[in-house]
């Protein structure tokens, strides 16, 4: 940090140059021309720099400006108004309502685009909306935003990224995520590479006119990065701190306590011998059975009496029993989580003479997650300079530099894990009774410690110092594990992009693009000797990548205007290609503690390398036009190359169609004063998607995905010393594109000068020739072979609605929400495999490809307590039970499957409330869902009717105790747990929710008292993240998957930040 601290100053000294254009200090007011009243918070920009400022509560504002400059003053809701400085200074403006904002500048597909003349359909998001907030990523930044775009809650794990969806599934088996474009080039890196203070602006294009231009790339949608540039003429620091703690979001699943456990666990074993089918034992028996045996059953007695003392005859615990141990010690969370912490800091330099400009930032973040072995840290360096180095020339460079360190979690992913390393995993299902240390059994109340003097861990297996075995995770210890393992990674990021733009012949303008993005990547980890799956000799594993990607592309574009027709011209040829370089090795036989290089192992158990590589040509067109600023047409074409396919399918075309109608600018809409703006767009177009791999998948699934038309074979099939070579993979040279075909049709409105604007939309977009690993005959000595069979659709409709309830002098209040319903269906599937099932989905036609397909769950028997399932049609007749005309199943391999909803939500989206009075500024910010189904696989396994030495949840005290009782919870057994805990839709679960994301509040200094601190501007301001989520069920994670399945993941993170900027 303090190496930081000094780069930072020295670089302060060093650029932060005095302005050498003359200036000009220009002062005023900013009202509405409405009603006079002032317009706190207008931005007041120098155009073409990033210079600026806001008006004050009152409406004031001051800036130095040169002479020859101009000024930009824009404001949400009104129309933004341009003035030349001159020798003014003094400038009064007043601003008209225009919610539309229909001059805001969006960044789409090789350029920019006026909201007026834009044919296509985008969100945008800019900085005013995350830079205050305690987000790492713009994955985070993007939850609940913008309209049609869905965002996994990702996990706890500091830095780590969301998944993303832009309007649905384009593909079953291919990838879903969308495209990401850096300053003009698409990216190749992590997205939590980029750090949220170096962003201009964010735009997600999400219909086929926004995208086709980027051809085989953007089926699945574009998210555009657009990163901050310079300002001419002057010189200015601006320096952000954050400071942050956090704690866990979600809190853990309800589960049953010491005392209850232990009848629990007597019922479990008196059930499994009474109610069993074969030579069942009178249940006075095994009663007497179940308290004489319970504890060599669970392995602990917690409690200070005899072992066949702590639960009597009739199940019921001993009055006079005491713990032996305390809370704490039973505690298995306690010591692995710790408070978050939080540090962030940003300068950035920005400034240039009258041909060029220059920004420079450094950023530092340090997360340590609230989970202890859990940390991210990350600098990053951004230069941009651009330079007018001719009339006709114009070049600029922007070069990014990350380096990143992070001690990860071993919890299992995204999907979470059911490892016993995963501390999620083991602290959710360890039963209550186990103590995290090690009990002297001779010196009751006392610990047992090591050589060090520090309390020994309790393995549940160190039965050689008298302790007792526990029945579950015996010989695991998460909180050892988390503590003696390691899991790290360091990565450094390359980004590079340059340009150079020529105009000529006055309409013309050639553009040359280049950009690489270079990572390299070094990760270890290491199990320890002494417990896990590294005892007893210790091992390790090291992986070392590099991906390099590198693009060019060219541009010729023409612009002219023929009196009120107006065209422009596009024609561009792009060339990218992507390697990726693997190298990993492991050896176990531990020599010396503290060194984790492979040469302190003495057995190497793994060593491979894999090399893939992928390109991708396109030469595209685009036009176009419009006639008075009122009709937009807009064309375009795209013919990409993939060296995925073979020579005869290599090439695959995409195309857009799209129109626009201001139909405010007609006279028979302009006489409504209600209706301040209106538009009509529509486009129609056709994106593709090769499924051109992903670094993610294992080294073989991703070798199949890079050469899927070549025919593979595996090395290393020896034989002694004879080599050995196998064919893994059938080629397919007919193997082509999926292709997306979108439809968009959209009305975009401001009414009541500005108070109520929106976008009204609907959307079809159909995905055919989906790639698919059809099943081949056991004769063929392989598996699957890849084609292209399949068919689906995503239709929906979306809504964005931006609402100005309030709007006086000092107060203003905003409400902008969104919604989307979004329909998937699969409309044709492989002849060979018409159906699929996946885990708790079945593929299928006329079905999502996240439907359910479970056993049909119809109760519990009140005779028995046992489950009952709806019996399937094959069942004989003396396997079914009849109830009430109902023909059932208390057997899972009877039950009938059936589908039982989806994991797709009915409705989803977010929105925002924002406050302002004078400086004070407070938004916060709601992302919700309704319907949509939950499979909650956490929940199931603490509802286990077996188990001994597994946790339990509180719901499993409503089970069925005695003949009669009326419960959806069978009785415990040991014995029936396949069919009592059995898939079924007993564990589907209403998957809506709310979720506070985040929260704002933040005070801007006036422009006076910030002038006489010798500062342009300062704001402070306090945040947090997920602070209330709320679902079905406590401790459930519903936003886990896309797919709806929970997992043992890292709990989201819930924090808050105080932070500070300001600018020099």
């Amino acid at each position: 940090m303090r190496k930081l601290l000094l780069c930072i100053w020295l670089l302060t000294t060093c650029i932060c140059l005095p302005a050498l254009a003359q200036e000009v200090t220009v002062s005023g007011r900013v009202s509405s021309s409405e009603d006079g009243t002032a317009l706190p918070g207008v931005s007041v920009q120098l155009k073409g720099t990033t210079r600026g400022t806001t008006t004050d509560a009152d409406g004031n504002y001051r800036l130095n400006a040169p002479a020859t400059g101009r000024l930009v003053f824009s404001f949400i809701g009104f129309k933004s108004q341009e003035v030349a400085v001159g020798n003014q200074s003094t400038i009064t403006i007043s601003l008209s309502a225009d919610a539309a904002n229909l001059d805001e500048v969006i960044v789409t597909t090789f350029g920019t685009a006026k909201r007026t003349s834009f044919t296509g359909s985008a969100g945008t998001l800019a900085p005013t909306q995350f830079q205050t907030r305690g987000v790492s990523n713009i994955g985070q930044a993007l939850s609940g935003a913008i309209s049609g775009v869905q965002t996994t809650a990702s996990t706890g794990q500091p830095g780590a990224s969301p998944d993303i969806r832009i309007r649905g599934f384009g593909s079953i088996s291919s990838g879903n995520d969308p495209l990401y474009v850096v300053d003009g080039i698409p990216y190749s890196g992590n997205i939590s590479n980029i750090s949220p203070n170096d962003i201009e602006s964010i735009s997600v294009l999400k219909d086929a006119a926004s995208t086709a231009l980027y051809g085989s790339r953007a089926a699945n949608g574009v998210v555009v990065v657009t990163t901050k540039k310079g300002q001419k003429d002057r010189s200015t620091i601006n320096v952000r701190y954050t400071k942050g703690l956090s704690t866990r979001g979600l809190p853990e699943y309800d589960r049953v306590g010491v005392g209850e456990y232990y009848p629990l666990m007597w019922e479990t074993y008196r059930n499994s011998i009474a109610y069993r089918a074969t030579n069942p034992v009178a249940l006075a028996t095994a009663n007497a059975d179940a308290t004489s045996r319970l504890i060599s059953l669970v392995g602990y007695n917690a409690y200070n009496v005899p072992d066949n003392q702590v639960v009597d005859v009739n199940g019921q615990m001993n009055p006079n029993a005491q713990l032996r141990f305390s809370a704490d010690d039973l505690n298995w969370e306690k010591p692995i989580m710790r408070q978050g912490n939080r540090d962030e800091l940003n300068v950035s330099f920005a400034g240039g003479q009258n041909k060029s400009d220059y920004f420079l930032s450094l950023s530092y973040l340090n997360d340590k997650g609230y989970l202890i072995r859990s940390d991210f840290e990350r600098i990053t360096g951004r230069l941009n300079i651009n330079s007018q180095m001719k009339p006709w020339l114009r070049t600029g460079a922007n070069l990014g530099v990350t380096l990143t360190k992070s001690n990860q979690a071993d919890a299992g992913g995204t999907a979470g894990s059911t490892t016993f390393v995963n501390p999620f995993f083991f602290s959710r299902n360890i039963g209550p009774i186990y103590p995290v240390y090690a009990y002297d059994p001779n010196n009751p109340g006392q610990f047992l410690t090591l050589p060090n003097g520090n309390r020994r861990w309790d393995y549940g297996n160190l039965t050689a110092l008298g302790l007792p075995a526990r029945p579950q995770f015996g010989g695991r210890h998460s909180v050892a594990e988390t503590v003696l393992n390691q899991n790290y990674f360091r990565r450094n990021v390359l980004s590079a992009r340059g340009f150079a733009e020529l105009s000529f012949l006055q309409d013309f303008k050639f553009t040359a693009n280049i950009g690489t993005d270079i990572t390299n990547y070094n990760g270890y980890t290491y199990g320890n000797p002494e417990i896990g799956d590294g005892a007893p000799a210790g091992r390790a594993s090291h992986e070392f990548q590099n991906i390099s990607s590198y693009n060019l592309n060219q541009l010729l574009n023409y612009n002219k205007s023929f009196g009120k027709n107006n065209f422009d011209v596009l024609v561009g040829h792009e060339n990218f290609q992507v390697g990726d370089n693997n190298l990993e090795g492991s050896r176990s036989q531990q020599i010396l503690d503290g060194n984790y290089e492979l040469v302190n192992f003495t057995t190497t158990t793994n060593l491979a390398s894999v090399a893939f590589q992928r390109r991708v040509e396109g030469f595209f067109s685009r036009i176009n036009y419009d006639y008075d600023q009122k009709y937009f047409l807009s064309a375009s074409v795209r013919r990409d190359g993939s060296s995925k396919f073979y020579r005869d399918t290599r090439w695959g075309n995409f195309y857009s169609v799209s129109g626009a109608w201001r139909l405010d600018q007609e006279d028979f809409l302009r006489a409504i004063p209600t209706i301040s703006a209106m538009k009509l767009r529509a486009s129609y177009g056709q994106t593709g998607n090769d499924g051109g791999g992903n670094t993610g998948q294992s080294a073989q699934d991703n070798t199949i995905s890079y050469y899927a038309w070549q025919p593979l074979y595996g090395l290393g099939w020896n034989n002694a010393s004879e080599a050995g070579i196998l064919q893994t993979s059938l080629g397919n040279q007919n193997l082509a594109w999926e292709s997306s075909n979108a439809f968009d049709v959209a009305l975009e409105f401001s009414l009541f000068k500005g108070r109520v604007s929106g976008t009204v939309e609907y959307f079809d977009r159909r995905s055919s020739n989906l790639i698919f690993a059809v099943p081949l005959p056991l004769s063929a000595g392989i598996s699957t072979v890849t084609r292209n069979i399949g068919t689906m659709y995503n239709r929906g409709i979306e809504v964005e609605l931006g609402l100005e309830p309030i709007r006086t002098k000092n107060f203003t209040w905003r409400l902008d929400l969104n919604a989307t319903r979004i329909k998937n269906n699969i409309t044709k599937m492989p002849d060979e495999n018409p159906e699929i099932i996946d885990g708790t989905k079945k593929l299928a036609v006329g079905r999502s490809i996240y439907d359910y397909w479970l056993r049909e769950f119809k109760g519990v028997n009140p005779a028995n307590g046992e489950v009952e399932y709806r019996a399937a049609n094959f069942v004989a007749t003396n396997s079914r039970i009849t109830e009430a005309g109902d023909t059932l199943t208390n057997s899972i391999n009877n039950a009938r499957f059936h589908y039982n909803g989806t994991a797709i939500p009915a409705l989803s989206g977010g929105f925002t409330n924002t406050f302002r009075y004078k400086g004070l500024s407070l938004s916060a910010l709601f992302v919700y869902q309704l319907g949509g189904k939950t499979y909650d696989g956490a929940y199931a396994a603490l509802m286990s009717s077996g188990g001994y030495g597994s946790a339990k949840s509180t719901d499993i005290l409503r089970r069925w105790r005695n003949p009669g009782d009326i419960t959806d919870v069978p009785r415990m057994d040991a014995g029936r747990t396949g069919d009592f805990d059995a898939q079924s839709d007993r564990w589907l679960i209403d998957a809506s929710y709310m979720n506070l994301r985040s929260v704002t509040l933040s005070y801007s200094l006036p422009n006076a008292l910030a002038r006489k601190l010798f500062l342009e501007n300062a704001q402070v301001y306090v945040s947090g993240e997920n602070l209330l989520i709320l679902s079905g069920r406590k401790g459930m994670n519903v936003q886990q998957q896309f797919n709806g399945v929970t997992g043992n993941v890292f709990s989201p993170a819930k924090t808050l930040v105080l932070g500070v900027s300001f600018t020099l």
